[in-house]
């Protein structure tokens, strides 16, 4: 789906645990997140820790939909 969604125009990123899976599939824009079971936090850190964690993962995924990209680009964190 974020295949068809970009040839459509839109920019899109896909955020997730297992990257060369996205690089399979034709993602454009790539952000690593944490875990499998919590791709977008850590239920051993404190709230105020996992917050700032999920704040970094989202503003490193709204830079990178507005980067523009050529070719499959790894957003690291």
């Amino acid at each position: 789906m974020v295949k068809e969604i970009g040839r459509a125009g839109i920019p899109v990123v896909h955020m997730c645990t297992v990257t060369p899976i996205s690089m399979t599939v034709g993602a454009n824009r790539i952000v690593p997140t944490i875990a499998i079971p919590h791709p977008l936090g850590n239920p051993a850190l404190s709230r105020e820790e996992e917050k700032a964690l999920r704040r970094k993962l989202v503003s490193r995924a709204l830079e990178a939909l507005t980067t523009e990209v050529e070719d499959q680009t790894i957003f690291e964190v």
